[in-house]
């Protein structure tokens, strides 16, 4: 009995303080715990809107800066918000390394690094390819003059060199009988623009298109081709299509035995 005895005067004892080591393990365990009753981190706030609402400027800003007039007028300036960016995301990339290494939660400043770097080199990379495409040839034709109530048997192609947006006069037309199509990979279409049905001495304004004609016959279909109250058209900027535009002017002329002495796309 006596064995027995002093396991009953060992259990409960022994139970009370085993369940008190295991109480004291688990307090001390509780403080990093998310999901111990009554005990909650702290959340920073301060961190949690930089992180939210700072990417978004970063890409925002740089994105701008290289879509937009800042990228026309002073290209180095657009470059140095990109140069900014990325110091940024390195300087927060620092702070995390630094924090680590002093054994504290290095969390917000990683991903502050990794959101600052995603949106500085999207914006970039985005904002590049949207001035190159769609901006840089609309500054272009800002730069260059307007010209109204064009009248293509009046006019020379000399005479407006420096046009950007040319206003044509009422009964301006496209001559379909003269189009014509040079293919080099792609389809390069070309018909001249006329008033009425007189000869010219000189077709010098031109509408233009990428495969949009059949290169055979005469049936250009580019643009507003079929469109009677159509009156006005935009100098084309591509520098590197303008050759094989000319060559195709240039197939009109022996075609159709015309002349384009100075011929304006």
């Amino acid at each position: 009995s006596k064995p027995y005895g002093s396991i009953g005067q060992g259990g409960p004892g022994g139970a009370g303080r085993a369940g008190q080591a295991f109480g004291q393990g688990f307090e001390a365990r509780a403080p990093g715990s998310v999901f111990a009753p009554g005990k909650r981190r702290r959340m920073n706030l301060v961190a949690i809107c930089i992180n939210i609402f700072m990417p978004w400027f970063t890409f925002s800003a740089i994105y701008a800066g290289m879509s937009f007039s800042l990228h026309y007028q002073r290209p180095a300036l657009a470059w140095m918000l990109v140069v900014i960016g990325l110091i940024c995301s390195a300087a927060s990339g620092f702070l995390a390394f630094r924090t680590k290494q002093r054994e504290r939660d290095e969390m917000w400043y990683t991903f502050s690094t990794l959101a600052l770097s995603v949106a500085t080199i999207t914006a970039a990379i985005f904002g590049d390819m949207n001035f190159w495409f769609n901006m840089q040839p609309f500054y272009d034709i800002e730069n260059l003059n307007t010209y109204p109530s064009v009248n293509p048997a009046r006019e020379k192609g000399q005479q407006l060199m420096d046009a950007g947006r040319v206003y044509f006069a009422d009964g301006t037309g496209l001559d379909m009988r003269k189009a014509m199509g040079f293919k080099n990979l792609d389809l390069y279409c070309v018909a001249p623009i006329v008033h009425g049905e007189e000869q010219l001495a000189s077709y010098d304004f031109w509408a233009v298109g990428i495969n949009c004609c059949s290169g055979v016959s005469s049936d250009f279909r580019c643009g507003e081709f079929n469109n009677p109250h159509a009156r006005s058209g935009l100098r084309l900027m591509r520098d590197d299509q303008r050759p094989f535009y000319r060559l195709a002017v240039q197939q009109a002329e022996a075609a159709y035995n015309i002349k384009s002495t100075h011929p304006l796309f």
